[in-house]
């Protein structure tokens, strides 16, 4: 595809690689977003729509998409945070959830986060840890000295170079084994979907939007379908009254119904069994792909 004829697409930044990047990608596959990935190429070309995807790091996403290099993006709300800059939350995506937290030695028992005010404190978010520690700074007229690194925060205490660090928790694995426990928390994070406020490719993130959020919905739900005699309907659709409501179609045997609606998957076998005890027949469940809704 030439550059010409793609100079005028929508720009979408997505994590380059790892753990964010597999999520990612499973997203857009399951939204229609098709593209072909030369080795090497930190940039795709998508098929059928005008949309251009941009291979960043996650910790650089919202700077792009603030900045206006990009149009949209995929990133951490804390990235977004630490970032300090002005861009729309479009949606959360329901994964990447952790927490950014205040981290000290398990042998110092620590119990309040305070005493570490004035303190030294190693983190790859210096922005959120300033502005977590100046209430205490302020209080306590000191100045908590706090390093910025890039990687393996987690070492920092061990090695004496901090009294606590500010990192992402998520099984706290990393944590317990470099002896460390949260003392505190600065916020809880996920991955979510910024635009830039002043993007001109406004249709095409509507159209992006829908379709993520089609996929997202059709990972929940499973569309459940089952007859049901007329005395027992109210009953029914008091244990499966739908995500909006349930489509209720007569049949040929007057006395009954035909019944079908959305349920999500951790309920599907609850609602199963409740509808079979109540004397539902025919139940079935169809997994969805996407929806629009």
């Amino acid at each position: 595809m030439s550059t010409s004829s793609t100079a005028g697409n929508c720009k979408f930044a997505i994590p380059k690689k790892g753990r964010l990047f597999e999520k990612v990608n499973d997203l857009l596959k399951g939204a229609g977003i098709e593209y072909n990935r030369a080795p090497r190429l930190d940039i795709a070309y998508c098929k059928d729509i005008p949309l251009t995807l941009v291979f960043l790091p996650a910790s650089d996403i919202a700077k792009y998409v603030g900045e206006g290099n990009v149009d949209l993006g995929i990133t951490g709300h804390d990235v977004v945070s630490e970032s300090n800059v002005e861009v729309d939350k479009i949606m959360d995506l329901g994964f990447g959830a952790c927490k950014l937290c205040v981290q000290a030695p398990v042998v110092d028992k620590i119990t309040d986060v305070s005493t570490l005010a004035g303190g030294r404190i190693v983190t790859s978010f210096p922005h959120l840890t300033e502005q977590y520690f100046k209430p205490f700074d302020e209080a306590k007229g000191v100045k908590t000295k706090i390093t910025e690194v890039s990687g393996s925060v987690e070492a920092a205490c061990g090695l004496g170079l901090a009294d606590a660090v500010v990192d992402l928790v998520e099984t706290g694995t990393t944590m317990k084994a470099a002896g460390l426990e949260v003392v505190g928390d600065v916020l809880s994070t996920e991955c979510i979907l910024i635009s830039n406020p002043k993007c001109e490719h406004r249709d095409m993130v509507n159209l992006l939007t829908r379709r993520i959020e089609g996929f997202m919905v059709a990972k929940k739900f499973v569309m459940i379908s089952y007859n049901v005699h007329n005395s027992l309907l109210e009953r029914a659709l008091k244990i499966s009254p739908g995500k909006k409501s349930p489509n209720i179609t007569d049949l040929a045997q007057s006395d009954f119904k035909a019944v079908s609606c959305l349920v999500t998957k951790k309920e599907m076998n609850v609602k199963m069994d409740e509808l079979h005890d109540l004397g539902a027949t025919d139940i079935l469940t169809f997994a969805l792909s996407n929806t629009r809704m």
